[in-house]
């Protein structure tokens, strides 16, 4: 048996066959076939990456070089993958988390056509394929194609239903969004081959090559890397999109929102640790958009009515989360919540499908309530998402924030407050949520409240392996001062981000300053998730919202803002350009030219009339004009 780190290829290969399979196959496979298929590869791809997982914790990493790809004067790129602790985390996330998504798909998407059902699981292979290329390439470029490729299926997935004209606007909004990261990325990607004439990662993370850069030249390339990340990690000002990426089917936000695309410019940053951690104003200025991303989302989720908006806003929170983490130099912890919240946010975005499902399609949830008792897995898998991204001890997500929480008070007080304030909006709106949907009398229609079931074994199973991993998840990192040594995943990682370590300034808290914050945090939690639940089991928030809930509701006015500043007046650039420049200007002269030929075509034709006397006449002409010149004007 080869060892696994010579055919990790076969990780991303198999979606990309999985896609062909079902591309090219989608009229005439079955939709049983196209479900084994598609779910099929990714179950594949996880078992090998599981297996590369075992190899590099036994201290095997492994770079795999296949062929040239770029091979131009001095510049040789070629196409090789990285298999280190950083990538094989990620391979788990997507292969695992994607594996379970696809399942519920199989059952979620059950009534499309078999063409369309076909369409689908190829779009969502393809999306899983160039996770997985932008993880696994070992250099920039082979990241920039996955990057453009999850940037692609985004669009595909978004615009699944593509008749419908909102879906389509917002599939093309996710698209232009990205465009602008996409191309400070580049920007920051040419700066790095001209000064050093690589972009792979072995070459230019190395002490000798950075040093070839000014403070002010690596600051720069970092904050190009940076507005690159904000626009696949939706935080300001790229991040309106991503709410507005749920047009797409629920288990494609479950995978954008959890496993793939939102935690790119994480992976990016993450990857490029020791390039940032040489640009301090780098870092202050990704902690100040990261917590100010989480404070804003969050404030929005307060008082949205539909259930996955709810969900969307809490990722453009979550994601603040995790860059306050990298800004604050807590590199692990940032990974750390990239794989809890990968965990939770899927059982939520599934557990609201199953809810969307059971309701025939309704999203609001002043239309719901009353649920548990008739979904009972989903209801109980639910709750235990709710507590996990709500910071309860003992689930996932506790371990994670608080570890961030703990970093972000290290760098500054003042983050730690405000990180914890969005900790505590995060518990409101979470279990306002939850206890409109499944607690109290259900408000739903007669015809609703008569098809009310729970979900078939293809949803719930998948939540129910979520709900497990959502609550066990966070034991991979128990903190130091809960237990010596016990954070196994900041052992793993250390290779990856020890040099970073070894250059930031140690800001570290005692392990009593500690104990203190999580009491601190856990008791206030605590106390707002009784409140909600309490508040909202017995009186939903049903009433049209007024004030400052009005402002919320319509989430701060951003997108009217955008609207009013940019695409209005480009809007009207363009068709200035359209009736005035086009139209006047440039038909003006291609018409006039057209004109021009015509009418001396016209005017010469009279030299070729077929009349004798004519040729005649204009011989004589000439003649007599030959004369004038030879006598009368030659000197």
């Amino acid at each position: 048996m080869k060892n696994v780190l010579d055919i990790v290829y076969l990780i991303p290969l198999l979606p990309l066959i999985g896609c062909l399979i079902n591309g090219l196959g989608r009229k005439s496979l079955s939709k049983g076939a196209t479900g084994v298929i598609g779910s099929g590869v990714i179950l594949v791809s996880f078992a090998i990456s599981l297996w590369a997982f075992f190899q590099v914790r036994a201290g095997n990493t492994h770079t795999a070089e296949y062929f040239p790809f770029i091979n131009v004067g001095n510049l040789k790129i070629p196409f090789a993958f990285q298999i280190d602790q950083l990538s094989v985390i990620w391979l788990l996330i997507i292969t695992g988390v994607g594996f379970l998504i696809h399942v519920y798909s199989t059952s979620y998407m059950h009534d499309e056509k078999p063409e369309h059902f076909g369409r689908y699981f190829a779009y969502l292979n393809l999306f899983v394929f160039s996770m997985l290329l932008l993880v696994m390439g070992a250099n920039f470029v082979i990241m920039f194609i996955g990057w453009e490729g999850v940037g692609l299926c985004s669009y595909l997935l978004i615009g699944f239903w593509f008749k419908r004209d909102e879906y389509a606007r917002a599939a093309n909004k996710a698209f232009i969004m990205n465009r602008i990261g996409d191309l400070a990325f580049l920007v920051a990607l040419f700066m790095l081959i001209n000064r050093l004439g690589t972009t792979t990662f072995s070459e230019v993370f190395t002490n000798a090559s950075l040093a070839k850069f000014s403070t002010k030249e690596i600051t720069a390339i970092t904050l190009l890397l940076f507005v690159g990340a904000t626009g696949k990690s939706a935080q300001i000002p790229l991040y309106t999109w991503l709410p507005d990426a749920m047009a797409g089917p629920t288990p494609v936000s479950a995978l954008i929102h959890a496993a793939t695309m939102v935690t790119a410019g994480i992976y990016m940053i993450a990857r490029s640790n020791l390039m940032f951690s040489m640009a301090p104003a780098t870092l202050n200025a990704i902690a100040v958009i990261g917590i100010a991303t989480a404070l804003l989302a969050a404030s929005i989720a307060l008082k949205q009515n539909d259930i996955k908006k709810v969900l969307a806003y809490s990722t453009v929170s979550q994601l603040g989360y995790m860059f306050l983490a990298i800004g604050s130099g807590a590199y692990v912890a940032a990974v750390f919540h990239v794989m809890t919240h990968a965990f939770f946010k899927a059982l939520l975005f599934l557990g609201s499908g199953s809810v969307i499902h059971a309701m025939g399609g309704e999203q609001d949830m002043r239309k719901m309530g009353g649920l548990a008792k008739y979904m009972k897995v989903t209801n109980i898998t639910f709750l235990i998402g709710c507590f996990a991204i709500a910071g309860i001890p003992g689930f996932s997500g506790f371990f994670s924030k608080d570890e961030i929480l703990a970093g972000a008070f290290a760098k500054s007080p003042v983050l730690y407050v405000l990180g914890l304030a969005g900790a505590l909006m995060t518990a409101f709106y979470m279990f306002r949520l939850y206890a409109t949907t499944f607690n109290g009398q259900f408000r739903g229609t007669k015809e609703q409240e008569h098809h009310l079931h729970e979900s078939p074994a293809a949803i719930t199973v998948p939540l129910i392996l979520l709900a497990i991993l959502s609550v066990i998840g966070g034991f991979v990192g128990i903190p130091e001062f809960m237990a010596q040594g016990a954070h196994s995943l900041a052992g793993f990682l250390q290779p990856v981000f020890k040099d970073s370590y070894a250059l930031l300034p140690v800001h570290e808290a005692t392990h009593s300053t500690e104990w203190l914050l999580a009491g601190l945090s856990s008791v206030l939690v605590i106390i707002v998730v009784a409140f909600a639940w309490s508040r909202f089991s017995r009186k939903p928030d049903l009433e049209e919202a007024t004030g400052l809930g009005k402002i919320l509701e319509n989430k701060w006015y951003v997108d009217e803002l955008y609207d009013a500043i940019i695409v209005k007046p480009v809007n009207a650039f363009g068709t200035f350009l359209n009736n005035v420049f086009d139209k006047k200007v440039i038909d003006g002269i291609v018409n006039g030219v057209g004109k021009l030929v015509r009418y001396g075509g016209r005017q010469l034709r009279w030299l070729q009339s077929g009349q004798t006397g004519a040729y005649i006449l204009m011989m004589v002409l000439g003649m007599v004009l030959i004369f004038i010149v030879q006598f009368f004007l030659r000197k």
